[in-house]
């Protein structure tokens, strides 16, 4: 879309939205992977949908609190539906999660795009709920363009700093682990080392000065309720916080979820669901006093660009560190399903002390395919024919003065930071969890560390390990077209 001369008399861009709730069956599969089921229905799931145009763009936006990555080949079917219905293209529908892992699975086959490398995902196999919430996505959709009104674009950025920590712990010898709650508890009180606080939201009034939507975003793993042999259903406190939000603006709310793939809420596995309402209501404190400072943007309108980009990868390690990774996965599994409660930590993973022997031993499973596939390709001499990078679609958004940057992936901290310190935009919003999710990505400072999140490639079928710069690229690429739209205006 061409960008033309701002005229802040008129409002060109035009919005309309929709939340819609969802309360799942206490005997819903609630992780697609285990088959696990909720333990309790502590409350109904949200998803907001909102459509923008400007001219003849349209954009559609769907922002839920279901699940903590939608399924590649579930995300497929859920954006073409839309599109079809829209009457838009594909890349015009975006899906944002807020990485909620108190949830329900969608289909009885989804596949996470990091697992889906070696083979193509099936057609997805939808249960009753992932039915029923296609059909409300598409319920919303008949509707919206009938409600498009003119707006202009608020935002303010709040500060939060009650709920969340850094979770990428470095030990004294330099060797770095995933800091589970019990090891952030021995850091001192209330730990939580260098997060991000920015609360920033957006909000679309009409012409009486009234809100229509708005949307808010945060940076920190919801998992304040959760405990993988103990789930309960719930929103979480990024829910909690949007219905703060929502009932103050009488309008729907849609989470944007940051780049939180080394940062976690607080209390993960032990503050249960009365917590996670109450971290809930300290981030919509926080926005609700952002409020009190809406700045109007000066720019009028959309831009949406999605882009390719070309993540950088690193040759397999020795087929040596391989096969004695082999034998500590093997020796840990054996000893792990016989029950031995000092099965914590494993080539590089560490384990929380509440979550079972066997619970571990399934843990650890899921990287041993790795190992024997990089094992295979050493052997038959195929390991220099890998790819040296991997493919991700962002996308870069522009909404008045607000730029939104979303990454089909879990991004380290420091890349929304390059996108935020770097964009010409007055507000720069960095957002993971768009559309797919390619596993944790690492910034360029962050790489060779042996951890769950820096070496995720492990859970993988199947990619090599990033190389630098690593994640930089996309912030990189995002900025570039941020400042492509910003220019003249």
């Amino acid at each position: 879309m061409t960008t033309q001369p701002a005229d802040i008399q008129t409002p060109r861009l035009n919005v309309a939205a929709q939340t819609f709730e969802i309360i799942p069956d206490a005997d819903m599969t609630v992780d697609v992977r285990h088959g696990g089921k909720a333990s309790e229905i502590a409350s109904g799931l949200k998803t907001t949908v909102l459509l923008f145009k400007d001219g003849d763009a349209k954009l559609c936006l769907v922002t839920t609190h279901f699940g903590p990555s939608i399924p590649v080949n579930v995300s497929k079917l859920f954006r073409e539906t839309l599109a079809e219905d829209l009457e838009i293209p594909v890349s015009s529908v975006l899906i944002f999660t807020s990485h909620n892992h108190t949830s329900v699975a969608f289909a009885s086959n989804g596949v996470l795009a990091y697992n889906a490398y070696s083979n193509p995902a099936p057609e997805p196999e939808l249960l009753p709920i992932g039915v029923e919430f296609l059909a409300a996505l598409r319920e919303c959709a008949s509707r919206l363009e009938g409600k498009l009104v003119p707006v202009s674009v608020s935002w303010a950025e709040g500060h939060e700093d009650r709920i969340t920590y850094y979770r990428k712990g470095r030990r004294e010898d330099g060797t770095t682990y995933l800091m589970r709650e019990e090891d952030r508890e021995l850091l001192g009180e209330d730990y939580q080392g260098d997060v991000d606080y920015q609360a920033p939201l957006v909000v679309f009034k009409n012409g009486e000065g009234n809100a229509v939507a708005a949307l808010v975003q945060f940076t920190g793993h919801p998992v304040t309720a959760y405990h993988p042999e103990n789930t309960v259903v719930f929103g979480e406190w990024s829910q909690v916080a949007c219905d703060l939000v929502s009932e103050e603006l009488d309008a729907p709310v849609g989470f944007l979820q940051g780049c939180a793939g080394d940062v976690n809420s607080k209390e993960m596995f032990t503050g249960g669901v009365e917590r996670s309402t109450e971290f809930g209501e300290m981030l919509g404190s926080s926005y609700l006093e952002a409020l009190k400072d809406l700045q109007k943007c000066d720019r009028q309108g959309m831009d949406c660009s999605l882009e390719t980009v070309r993540l950088p990868l690193a040759p397999l390690p020795s087929i040596l560190s391989l096969e004695n990774e082999m034998k500590e996965i093997d020796d840990f599994m054996r000893r792990a399903e016989a029950g031995d409660e000092d099965t914590l930590q494993c080539v590089g993973q560490n384990f929380a002390k509440g979550l079972s022997p066997k619970y571990r031993a399934w843990l650890i499973s899921l990287v041993r395919p790795w190992n024997l596939w990089a094992m295979e390709l050493h052997r038959s001499d195929k390991e220099g024919s890998l790819p040296g990078y991997q493919e991700m679609e962002i996308a870069v958004i522009r909404l008045g003065d607000v730029g939104i940057v979303g990454l089909p992936c879990e991004p380290f901290q420091n890349i929304g930071r390059l996108i935020r310190s770097q964009s010409p935009l007055p507000l720069a919003i960095p957002c993971g969890y768009m559309n797919i999710n390619h596993g944790y990505i690492a910034d360029s400072e962050n790489l060779g560390d042996n951890e769950y999140m820096s070496a995720h490639h492990r859970y993988t079928k199947f990619r090599a390990p990033l190389q630098s710069p690593a994640g930089d690229v996309l912030a990189e690429e995002g900025v570039k077209i941020l400042k492509e739209f910003s220019n003249g205006i």
